[in-house]
């Protein structure tokens, strides 16, 4: 039996695009909410990409930009994400879904309330179990990724990327100065322990390790000093550029045991 649930995730970026991919392969009805300019690093696996290209496929699964309610019914029978520019989630009164997920990861409570849809689940720190939402994902790699509290918060940002290729800072790219950003390379490129991946403001950033450039942020983003704007991956796997990482798929798998625990009774 098909469980008859709409889900508004609110994001499309790296982790909320795994978490949408999850549920709609667990056939959900699943909307998007993005702002107009995202920030996501990891572009080949985002839908909010569809933001700029009005739609983008991420393993087999198309998201497309939708201008208003009445384009979400057309999305899902076509078998695809619709994606909503609608930061402000404006959409809630009208669309009322069963279940509304935070998943920008922006690690404060702003703008989140328990009482916005009968399931309301945050990723990551800054949300209470119980004020801000009914349930809410730990999002730090190890031991408890993807655990589900009813009560207080995820553990504290740590402040240091994942290990990946036994590296954690060094293949993170952060903008060095405010400013536009202008990468020199291309996203997939392979690059090289100090060479230039980008400019802002006139200031060049150098890689600190070597790999492949697995996120990078658009051309043209306006950044400030210590944003990430990029992501090397020392693997230097070409495949995992275009699939969802062990992490969001770990997100998306605790979303959908959250809903099931609510819903398929």
């Amino acid at each position: 039996m098909k469980l008859d649930l709409t889900v508004l995730i609110k994001g499309a970026g790296e982790m909320a695009s795994g978490v949408a991919f999850c549920l709609h392969q667990a056939h959900l009805r699943v909307a998007l909410s993005e702002t107009r300019e995202p920030l996501a690093v990891r572009r080949a696996v985002s839908f909010c990409e569809a933001v700029h290209l009005g739609r983008m496929t991420v393993e087999g699964v198309t998201a497309v930009l939708v201008k208003g309610l009445e384009e979400l019914g057309p999305a899902w029978a076509a078998g695809q994400i619709p994606l909503l520019v609608d930061p402000a989630l404006t959409c809630l009164p009208a669309l009322q879904p069963q279940v509304l997920v935070e998943a920008t990861l922006n690690k404060q409570g702003l703008d989140l309330d328990i009482s916005q849809a009968p399931l309301v689940i945050a990723l990551g720190p800054g949300f209470e179990a119980g004020v801000h939402a009914h349930l809410v994902v730990e999002t730090n790699r190890g031991h408890d990724l993807g655990r589900l509290y009813a009560q207080g918060q995820a553990q504290a940002n740590t402040g240091v990327p994942g290990q990946i290729g036994g590296l954690t800072w060094q293949r993170v790219l952060r903008a060095p100065a405010a400013g536009v950003f202008k990468p020199a390379l291309e996203l997939g490129a392979r690059v090289a322990p100090g060479q230039e991946v980008a400019r802002v403001a006139g200031q060049p950033l150098l890689a600190g390790t070597g790999g492949l450039l697995r996120g990078l942020l658009r051309p043209g983003t306006t950044v400030h000093p210590g944003q990430k704007v990029g992501d090397i991956d020392p693997r230097d796997d070409p495949s995992y550029l275009r699939t969802i990482s062990e992490k969001a798929r770990a997100l998306g798998g605790a979303v959908l045991l959250a809903i099931m625990q609510r819903y398929n009774r």
